[in-house]
């Protein structure tokens, strides 16, 4: 079920919270809550993967069960092989949905034979869920966090459906004691849903607009200006789709009483690679310093070592997110990139006028997409010979000229809506007295007007695919 449809949004999410607040909380204890929650988030996730539940409840108690193994022979060896089985359980489900086939074709490939394709469908947000039971057995090991007795508490955490198929990945350090006990209010509520009705508007308003542009692109168009226009468009568009799921999670969270950590902070205002990296899914990007850059060592080894951290983090980020090689080029890329800011270009981007590194920073990232978007690494390639006019069908299409003046106010809007300058010129109109006034008024009006703007578009189109479900 996605959040921006109307089965979500006119019928899971009245129930769901209506039940929510319905439930009593004795002594401000949550646990009813958290019962309700995790029925609502297990019919969430099984109304469109319901086989898949198994493998989810496996998961959790695989999670929990090696838990309570590590915390009873804590100081033990058997704490190491606690946790080496709840890696093994974890990443083992992932390995087997996600990449046996990939591993196939690769073998029939290099040795000729004709191993069959196992009929697999993906769970939705394995990648993701997988990570967070991970982060829970993890930092239990390392003592960042004391043992969840409680099975259901820990399945509730698990299912959250709020960031449950998208992300954010929430860490169980960061709602521990939410589970337990945590605070509803009004202002955390209204909070919570403005930030929701952002994301759903950034969603479908402006990334499912820029995604018809992106497949327009595809169905035929090679030239020179239509291939850096279909690049830019799908740079907008992959930010506005994750980044908008991002906000409706954690906007739901605010109104359920949780506070999730940010996932996105204006990536493409970065001045390099590296301070891209630092605000673009850095839910993800903390996910793997912690659990695997500092554990190699970090930076804190001899340079030969270092550069093999880097690229081990980068291959396993690009393995993260598919199951093909052109996912892996593009994180060796930004892997090698990174390298060659940190042994060559630190000092030089440090010098250039901000505009000149910021115009860096934005075409690496999108030569980067170009290898993440395409199918193959031929295609990308191919695609990548366009932008500089080789094997281009001229210059500019004129099919894409009629596209372009279709599309120009959505892609102005999302090169506008990327920057902080929106909620710069948000909070200058709230400043002072007349002006929170004013905000009393406008604030409703406009958060209603996007949301019948949304529905109108749902109810209208067809067209509502999201990026990272497949991941």
């Amino acid at each position: 079920m996605l959040f921006s449809s109307v089965e979500f949004l006119y019928y899971f999410l009245p129930v769901t919270l209506l039940g929510y607040f319905l439930v009593p909380m004795p002594k401000g204890s949550p646990k009813l809550r958290n019962c309700w929650l995790l029925l609502m988030s297990l019919i969430f996730y099984g109304w469109g993967e319901p086989r898949y539940l198994a493998l989810m409840a496996a998961q959790m108690f695989s999670a929990w069960g090696f838990g309570l193994l590590v915390e009873l022979w804590r100081g033990k060896k058997g704490a190491k092989i606690a946790l080496f089985g709840a890696v093994a359980v974890g990443i083992g489900s992932l390995m087997f949905f996600k990449y046996t086939n990939f591993f196939i074709v690769n073998i029939n490939g290099f040795t000729g034979s004709s191993i069959p394709l196992l009929k697999l469908v993906m769970p939705i947000g394995i990648s993701f869920y997988t990570f967070q039971v991970l982060s829970y057995d993890f930092d239990l090991y390392f003592g960042r966090t004391k043992v969840q007795k409680n099975f259901f508490t820990l399945c509730t955490y698990v299912t959250l459906f709020p960031q449950l198929i998208a992300g954010p990945i929430v860490r169980y350090t960061d709602v521990e004691k939410e589970l337990e006990r945590r605070v509803h209010s009004l202002k955390k509520f209204s909070g919570g849903a403005k930030r929701f009705v952002a994301g759903l508007a950034k969603k479908v308003l402006l990334a499912n607009v820029l995604g018809e542009f992106v497949a327009i692109y595809k169905s035929g168009d090679s030239s020179v200006f239509g291939t850096w226009l279909y690049i830019i468009a799908y740079g907008l568009h992959i930010y506005f789709d994750f980044s908008g799921y991002s906000d409706m999670a954690i906007g739901m969270g605010k109104i359920l009483g949780f506070d999730f950590l940010e996932n996105f902070n204006y990536p493409y205002i970065a001045k390099s690679v590296s301070d891209f990296w630092r605000r673009w899914h850095m839910s993800l990007s903390t996910w793997f310093r912690d659990y695997v850059y500092i554990p190699l060592g970090g930076n804190r080894v001899k340079t030969p070592r270092y550069i093999f951290n880097v690229m081990v983090v980068w291959f396993l980020t690009g393995f993260w997110h598919g199951a093909d090689w052109n996912f892996m080029a593009w994180g060796a890329y930004f892997g090698v990139l990174l390298l060659v800011e940190k042994f060559v270009l630190g000092n030089v981007l440090k010098k250039l006028p901000r505009f000149v590194s910021h115009v860096y920073m934005l075409l690496a990232v999108l030569f980067g997409w170009m290898f993440f978007d395409s199918e193959t690494l031929q295609i990308a390639g191919m695609r990548i010979g366009y932008m500089f006019g080789a094997g281009a069908n001229g210059l500019i299409g004129a099919d894409m000229l009629y596209y372009l003046r279709s599309y120009l106010v959505p892609l102005l809007a999302a090169a506008v809506g990327c920057t902080p300058l929106p909620a710069k010129l948000a909070a200058k109109l709230a400043g002072g007295v007349y002006g929170r006034r004013v905000m009393v008024v406008l604030e409703p009006i406009a958060l209603c007007l996007l949301t019948v703007a949304v529905t109108a578009y749902l109810v209208d189109g067809s067209f509502n695919p999201f990026i990272y479900f497949r991941f």
